[in-house]
């Protein structure tokens, strides 16, 4: 049998956690926080309790349609923190009825129609990677069929005098990547999900990915996109810019599955590098670092990383000594040699107090040097690839992360509230709280600081612990100005008392008349973005 995803961890059945791991990370956790931590073993899925399916699909559907508790229990969850914890306790008391893996664009049509004819509630599904709880049945719905496009996975057509291809949504990064490689291409699209989510799921959420500056969003490599709605399709012209009104495009990027399916997209897509350059350099202090950043991201050199960690995460995750922050610089061309732009970049961290030998820029011009694999920058990038499966689910560990987004003038207030406050929940509900920050994304006018917060909590209680930080967490970041997301979608999660306060209420209204007309039985993601 191919290896299959796993249906609680994150990555596939033979990357799960082993019993022999959790229980020594279980000791390892007892001796740091003076508690009992118990493992329990790894869950077996023959013992899940989950209800009948409701409904069935008919004959002409059958095919493709499946109601195995494998299949309902996989696609019954996202991957955030507290969904895995629930499918490791086998609690599933809302799985999808039936999930489709539709394989032609005729079979997608025909599983929705019948859905919309039915009146059956439809969730998209691309990866499963969703960690905003985007893929979630809906409450209160009489069935449920979640609509897998990961049968639509091909690379169609490559336009290399445009540099575009024509690419399916369903198509899993590795996959697309690889696809792309044999005509000389990339898309250089790289969320942390890359291995597990799709280009479908890229779009529907706004995905940020590899670049930290110019090429952030997947918005700035879609050149069209066709989606299936309840009301037919919708599919943009082809076009590199138009000023023709509102763009088509935007109204399905980040619409996160409550106006249509997306099945294709035309892409941006580029030659791969063979010119690189990458350099770490070491600040004193986590201001200083910060400002060098925003010198350099203002000169407007377009590095493809552009990062900083506090001194917290330089610490845990590239090797420095925990008093100092690091900034990670990195240039990539498939035509021009990058020296000059590193060695500006490094000019202008030096002019902002910022210390790295001369030896350590490293530079390669298509002779192999290895760029990004040594020393702290190497040590950090080892560690962001590697994503841990949830060896410690249900042990009462405590750990999520939130993003956002804030313009220069007011960061330095917004880090200060946001350390406060989140400090004071941290050591109310955790021990041993901790919470640090990097940059993931820099634009001109503002950074996108990411924040990572950990803590031991208590064994059974470990969803609700969490809720109390996590609402504290969108609390503190709206009333400070900053955005409820920057990449991570809105999902249910981060609809109520959160996004419901960014976005003007006009503009929800407006949304609502938009899904009334493609979806007008309202089937399609209900609870995210808008009112069911």
């Amino acid at each position: 049998m191919a290896d299959r995803m796993s249906f609680w961890a994150w990555g596939l059945e033979s990357e799960e956690p082993t019993d022999a791991a959790r229980a020594a990370l279980a000791q390892d956790l007892s001796q740091r926080y003076g508690t009992e931590v118990t493992a329990r073993p790894v869950p077996d899925l023959a013992d899940a309790e989950m209800r009948a399916p409701r409904i069935s699909a008919p004959d002409a559907l059958a095919g493709f349609c499946f109601d195995d508790t494998y299949e309902r229990a996989r696609h019954a969850y996202g991957a955030h923190f507290t969904d895995r914890t629930r499918a490791f306790n086998l609690d599933f008391p809302n799985p999808p009825d039936l999930v489709a893996h539709p394989r032609s664009e005729a079979e997608l049509e025909a599983v929705l129609g019948w859905c919309h004819e039915e009146g059956h509630a439809v969730v998209p599904y691309g990866g499963g990677s969703s960690v905003v709880w985007g893929v979630d049945p809906p409450e209160g719905v009489d069935a449920c069929v979640t609509i897998a496009l990961d049968r639509l996975d091909k690379v169609l057509e490559v336009d290399a005098t445009s540099r575009a291809a024509r690419i399916q949504a369903g198509v899993f990064g590795p996959a697309l990547e690889s696809q792309l490689k044999a005509s000389g291409h990339t898309l250089r699209h790289f969320p942390q999900s890359f291995r597990f989510s799709t280009l479908g799921g890229w779009i529907a959420t706004r995905s940020g990915g590899h670049y930290a500056t110019n090429h952030t969003h997947i918005d700035d490599f879609v050149e069209s996109v066709r989606m299936l709605t309840p009301q037919g399709w919708w599919e943009s012209r082809r076009l590199p810019g138009s000023g023709a009104g509102p763009s088509p495009d935007r109204m399905v990027i980040g619409s996160e599955g409550i106006l249509g399916i997306i099945t294709e997209a035309w892409m941006r897509i580029q030659a791969r590098p063979t010119f690189r350059a990458t350099a770490g350099v070491v600040f004193d202090s986590w201001a200083a670092g910060t400002e060098a950043v925003r010198h350099i991201v203002q000169a407007k050199l377009w590095p493809a990383n552009l990062r900083i960690l506090d001194p917290s995460e330089a610490q845990r995750a590239a090797g420095l000594d925990g008093t100092q922050a690091l900034v990670i610089i990195a240039f990539e061309s498939a035509d021009l040699p990058q020296d000059a732009n590193i060695w500006a970049a490094v000019g202008l961290a030096r002019d902002c107090g910022g210390h790295i030998p001369d030896e350590n820029v490293v530079v390669d011009n298509g002779t192999g040097a290895p760029t990004g694999h040594e020393g702290p920058v190497g040590e950090w990038r080892r560690n962001f690839i590697g994503v841990d499966p949830g060896t410690a689910t249900s042990l009462g560990l405590l750990a999520d992360t939130f993003e956002t987004a804030i313009t220069w003038d007011r960061w330095p207030e917004f880090d200060a509230t946001v350390r406060a406050e989140m400090g004071k929940v941290l050591g109310e509900v955790c021990q041993q709280g901790e919470l640090s920050c990097r940059f993931t994304h820099v634009y001109p006018d503002g950074p996108a600081p990411y924040y990572t917060w950990s803590g031991m909590g208590r064994q059974g209680s470990e969803i609700g612990m969490w809720q109390e930080v996590k609402s504290a967490a969108n609390e503190v970041v709206v009333k400070a100005g900053g955005t409820v997301t920057h990449h991570h979608a809105v999902g249910r999660m981060h609809r109520p008392g959160a996004y419901d306060l960014q976005r003007p209420e006009l503009f929800a209204e407006s949304l609502r008349a938009v899904k009334r007309t493609l979806d007008p039985k309202g089937i399609l993601n209900a609870g995210v973005l808008i009112d069911p």
